[in-house]
C-alpha cells in the first residue's frame, strides 16, 4: 500500500522572534532533494518591522496559535501518513507531530535530536520555541497544550544530542542572563526525571548509538518521528546557525556539538531500525545568504 507523505513549508519566526528563520526555512525546502511529494505552504503573517507584543509570557502568542491552527488545518485536509516539514522556529514542530500521533493510536516515537529539551520556558525569555516537546506531551504552554489531543507518552520520546555547558561556557550564559534579569530553572531537567524521558548527549552517540536502538526495541516503537533542530551542529563546523552569528554570537544557552557525520549516522540507523513516518528540520540560519541578502537590498540598482 502506498503511503501519502506530503512537504510542509512553514516560514514560522515568531516563536524565536527572529524574522531570519523565514528565510532559512525557505532555503531549507529549496536545499532538499526534489520528488513528487506535494509542498504546501503554511501561511505565516510576515515580519513587517513591528515588534511583537509579549502576550501572557510569550511573544507574539496570538499568531502563533493562528499559525498552528492554520498548519493543523492543512495536514487535516490532506490526511497524510508521513509529514515532512521544512520550518523556522522549532514551535513548528507541534501541529505535525500531534497528528501523527492520533494517525498512529497514540503509539508515535518520538526522537527529539537537539541540544536543548524544549521542554519548558526559562523566566523572562518569552519565546515560544522553547516548549513544543512540553506541549507535545500535554505540559508546556496550557494553551498551546490544548491544541495536543492525544500527548505523547513519556517512554516514547527520546532526547539525542542535548548540550552540557562547560564551566566556562556556563559563566558566560549565567551572565548573559543576569544581564537580561533572566532566572534560569531547572525545570527541564526535574522534567526530563519525573516523566523518565531517556536522553543522550553527543559524547555518548559518538561512542556508540546503541542507547537509542535499545529504546526503539523496548519500547516497541513502530512508527518514528524525528525532530532536527540543526543547533544540535558543532557550531565551528556548520556556520548556519543562530549561535554563529558572526556579528553577534548567541551566548544564552550552550551550543551543540554534534559533527554532521555522526548525525548523518543516527540518521540512517533510525530509518532501518523503525518506520519513519515523520521528519521536521527547523532553526536554520544561513548568516552568509542572510547577509548578502541584506547588502543586495541596499543596491541602488537593483532597486529602482
Amino acid at each position: 500500500m502506498t503511503q501519502k507523505t506530503i512537504r510542509l513549508l512553514m516560514p514560522q519566526w515568531q516563536g524565536g522572534n527572529n524574522p531570519n528563520y523565514s528565510f532559512g526555512a525557505e532555503l531549507l525546502a529549496w536545499l532538499a532533494p526534489d520528488n513528487d511529494q506535494p509542498l504546501i505552504h503554511v501561511p505565516v503573517q510576515a515580519y513587517d518591522g513591528t515588534p511583537l507584543h509579549n502576550e501572557k509570557g510569550m511573544y507574539g502568542r496570538t499568531q502563533l496559535l493562528e499559525q498552528l491552527e492554520a498548519a493543523r488545518h492543512l495536514i487535516d485536509a490532506y490526511k497524510p501518513d508521513r509529514i515532512v516539514m521544512f520550518g523556522g522556529d522549532c514551535l513548528v514542530e507541534q501541529a505535525p507531530f500531534a497528528y501523527l500521533n492520533e494517525r498512529y493510536d497514540g503509539e508515535l516515537g518520538l526522537i527529539w535530536i537537539d541540544a536543548h529539551s524544549d521542554l519548558v520556558r526559562y523566566i523572562g525569555y518569552d519565546n515560544g520555541h522553547t516548549l513544543p516537546l512540553g506541549n507535545l506531551l500535554g505540559e508546556g504552554d496550557k494553551e498551546f497544550a490544548r491544541h495536543v489531543k492525544t500527548p505523547l507518552k513519556p517512554e516514547n520520546v527520546f532526547i539525542a544530542g542535548l548540550a552540557a555547558p562547560t564551566e566556562q561556557e556556563m559563566e558566560v550564559i549565567s551572565g548573559a542572563f543576569h544581564s537580561l534579569g533572566i532566572t534560569p530553572e531547572e525545570q527541564d531537567t526535574e522534567m526530563i526525571q519525573r516523566l523518565g524521558i531517556r536522553t543522550a548527549g553527543t559524547q555518548e552517540l559518538m561512542n556508540s548509538t546503541e542507547s537509542i536502538k535499545e529504546w526503539i526495541k523496548e519500547s516497541g516503537i513502530k512508527h518514528l518521528a524525528i525532530h532536527l533542530d540543526l543547533d544540535v551542529l558543532d557550531p565551528k563546523a556548520f556556520r548556519s546557525l543562530l549561535f554563529a552569528n558572526p556579528e553577534a554570537p548567541y551566548n544564552y544557552s550552550p551550543a551543540g556539538t554534534m559533527p554532521m557525520p555522526l548525525l548523518l549516522h543516527l540518521m540512517k540507523e533510525l530509518s532501518e531500525a523503525t518506520e519513519v513516518v515523520g521528519l521536521g528540520i527547523t532553526e536554520h540560519m544561513p548568516w552568509d545568504s542572510i547577509n548578502l541578502k541584506n547588502l543586495l537590498g541596499e543596491i541602488p540598482i537593483l532597486n529602482t
